[in-house]
Formats: C-alpha cells, structure tokens, sequence
C-alpha cells in the first residue's frame, strides 16, 4: 500500500491525475461492450439462412436483449451508488464475456433469446454507462463533460473496430468462432484491467476530486461546482421523479434508442436489401464510429464550457437529417452520408446526458437516475428493433421505420433545447457552499 501511495505522489507531481487511467480503462470495457452490441447486426442475415427464419424473428431476439439491457440499468447504477462502479463492473463483465462464449452453441432463435437476449444483454446493463458514470462524476468536476466524452468514445471505437472485425471472423472463420474470441478478449484483458486500474472515488488513494491540493494560497484557480449543492440535489433518487428535468432527459434519450438500437440491429440487413454488400455495410458502419469518436471528444468538451442542452437538442436534430438521407439518397450514397452525418451524433447523447443529470441532481443518485435515463433508452430501443423488422418483413423496405426515426428525432430536439439549464443546474444557479445552511448539507455527493 505505502509503495502504490508513493506511486501516486510521484505521478501527482509530474501532473498526471490517477482519474485519467481510470477513463483508459473504462473505455476498453466500453470499447468491448458496446462494439460487441452494435456487431449483433453483422449476423442476422446469416442466422436467417442457417435457421430457415425471418428478419422478424432475428428481431425479437435483439429486441428482447435491449429491454432486458433496459431493465438491468437502473439496477446496475443503483448497485454502483450504494457500492461502488469497480465490483458492479468487474462482476458483469465477467459474466457478460462467459455469455457471450456460450452464444456460439446455440442453434435456435430460442436459444439466442436465452444467452443473449438475457444473459449477455442484462449482464451488459451492469458494465454499461450508468455505473461507469458513477466512478466518472467521483473521480472529475471541471473536466467531467470530457472524461464522459473519453469514455463514451470507447465505444465509438468499439463500433469502429469491433463490428469489421467481427465481419471478418464471420467470413473467415464463421459466426460460433467470432463469438467465442470477443468473448475471450473481453476476459482475458477487460476484467483485469478493471481489476487492477478502477477505483470507486479517489478518496481510496487518498486524493481529491480532480486531483486538486487544496491549496488555499492559490487564489486565480477556479473553484469547482464539488465544493456546492443545487437547488434540485437529491437524497433519494425518487424525489427526482417530481421534476421536469428528469423526463425531458428520459425523452430524449428514449427516441436516442430508438434510432440508435434499431439501426445497429437492421443496418447491414438494409444495406443487404439496397445490393450492398455486408462487408462494405460493416466498413461503412465503422466509418460512421469513426466519425462519432471525433464528434463525442468534441462534445465533450465544448459541454464543460457551454450549456449541454443545446449540444443536446442540436445532436438530435443532426441525427434526425441522417435519417433522411436514408430515404431521399440513392442507397449507395446513402449509407457513406449516413455514415458522416450520423457518425458526428451517434453517442455524443451519453454524456451531454450524464453530465446534466448530474449537473441538476447531484452524483450521490446518479447511477440510479442516468440508469432510468438508459432503462428509457432501452425501452424505445427494444420497440423500434421489432418495429423495423415488422416493417421490413411487411413492406420489404425501411422506409416507414426511418421516417418515424426522423420525426421522433425532431421531437427530441425540441424537447432537449427546452431544459431550462440555467434554472435546474449547480453550474448555472446561484449555489450553496457545503455546510452554511442547516439540513441541506446533508444532500452534499459523498466523494
């Protein structure tokens, strides 16, 4: 213990925050799960084939593994508030990789409903980003927008990386093999990597959040919002639920799964039905992480200097112009606009959300509420992904699901743009210090 105590004082001085290993880590767990998520869609074509069933059927599966996702979010922040994200993280990734090995014997839609739509999928709800928002918000104040961005980049990188590569094993080696190594990955390198660099919050090594000293002769420094409470702080969670801000995040983020899950699961199936190949549909989604990866690290940090509910509704409003290309662009034009146009949006959501959930409530609840948020965005997510593959197997074209995407998306942007942030949030509000009004100290976030 004195020599990891010595270690921290050595990189303390030479600048380098502890927080910042732990936003690396977080992103390879995010990098595995997310872009394993979003590369369920390289297989339904050939889990068609293989088992004689439709686009529908393949859909109930996903669409069953979202909301399952959905429902296990809540519980997977509530558990990281009152326990810590390190053991809720490390306890889920470990199950979500062991399931995601077992996804390779199955042989039935039945079956991909039992390992992934349950096992995998709720087990994903306890490594996604609620609890990893949970250790963020303990760990950063002045530069959380940007360590979310990071981390929410992780999985932009997961996309980018993850569904070619699991395209490639589908060719090359088949799907069971391309289960087995992403699933290996994930626990030969992600859990131990959350076990040896995540802590809870940096008062387990001794410091501050922020890595800040303290130091009272330093008067040019800006003090951070941790030192106060808002006037919306929470004790408990449910006492969030009798205000707007809540619902409106909880809004948008619902139509954020319904145009996010619903074309990870359908996407190379509707490039397959506009003659494009599913590698070339794979690449494409790639480029479309690509891009996002850009977009969400500068999100970030335009979040920590203007206010997030303009980056919010202005993201969902640049989602919704993809979804139009999609109808009104030729098909091969299509899914490179997509790409781009799609790409700068696709999880910038995650942390403008996070970051104002805990900007208004507080993080002592944050797990718990962002998790509402997500159970939201599953929900949306879980509808849509049968609603395209209905749509597709009735009408034989994803016409109707991406006009509907595009006009929830234009609600969204309304709703996000209406936050009254100045009104709701610790940056904005004429704030508190800790400890000068009576019972209300008791709200402060124990770091």
């Amino acid at each position: 213990m004195t020599n990891r105590s010595s270690d921290l004082d050595d990189s303390r001085k030479k600048g380098a925050f502890y927080g910042w290993y732990i936003v690396a880590a977080l992103f390879f767990a995010s990098f595995l799960a997310i872009g394993l998520r979003h590369g369920f869609g390289v297989f339904v074509k050939t889990w068609e084939e293989d088992w004689g069933v439709t686009t529908a059927a393949i859909s109930l599966a996903a669409s069953i593994g979202v909301l399952c996702n959905g429902l296990s979010q809540p519980i997977g922040g509530w558990l990281a508030d009152r326990y810590g994200g390190r053991p809720v993280l490390v306890f889920s990734l470990t199950v979500m990789a062991l399931s995601t090995i077992a996804v390779s014997t199955v042989s039935s839609v039945f079956g991909l409903i039992i390992l992934y739509g349950v096992l995998v999928s709720f087990a994903a709800g306890g490594v996604s980003h609620p609890a990893m928002a949970v250790v963020i918000a303990r760990w950063f104040d002045r530069n959380r927008g940007a360590a979310m961005s990071i981390l929410v980049a992780g999985g932009s990188v997961g996309g980018l990386v993850v569904v070619p590569f699991l395209s490639y094993a589908l060719v090359e080696f088949g799907w069971r093999a391309a289960w087995v190594i992403i699933g290996l990955l994930a626990l030969g390198f992600g859990v131990p990597l959350l076990l040896l660099i995540v802590r809870n919050k940096p008062s387990e090594l001794g410091m501050q959040i922020d890595g800040e000293q303290h130091d009272e002769s330093n008067r040019e420094l800006p003090q951070s919002s941790a030192q106060y409470i808002g006037p919306d702080f929470v004790n408990k969670w449910h006492q969030a639920l009798n205000s707007k801000p809540i619902w409106q995040l909880s809004f948008g983020y619902f139509v954020c799964g319904i145009t996010t899950l619903a074309v990870a699961v359908h996407f190379v199936r509707w490039a397959v039905s506009e003659d494009i190949t599913e590698a070339t549909a794979a690449l494409a989604f790639g480029a479309l992480m690509f891009v996002n990866a850009l977009g969400v690290l500068v999100v970030g940090v335009l979040s920590d200097r203007f206010q997030r509910k303009n980056l919010l509704g202005t993201v969902y409003l640049i989602r919704g112009l993809a979804f139009i290309s999609l109808i009104v662009v030729p098909g091969d034009q299509a899914i490179w606009a997509f790409a781009v146009i799609g790409g700068m949006s696709w999880l910038a959501t995650v942390p403008l959300t996070a970051s104002l959930t805990a900007d208004v409530y507080g993080v002592r609840n944050l797990g718990t509420l962002f998790g509402f948020a997500n159970m939201s965005h599953q929900i949306g997510g879980a509808a849509a992904v049968l609603f395209f593959g209905w749509a597709f197997t009735r009408f034989g074209s994803y016409d109707i699901p991406f006009m509907v995407g595009a006009l929830t998306l234009l609600a969204a942007g309304i709703v996000s743009l209406s936050i009254r942030e100045k009104t709701h949030s610790v940056r904005y509000v004429q704030v508190i210090p800790e400890g000068t009004v009576g019972d209300e100290s008791s709200l402060r976030d124990d770091r």
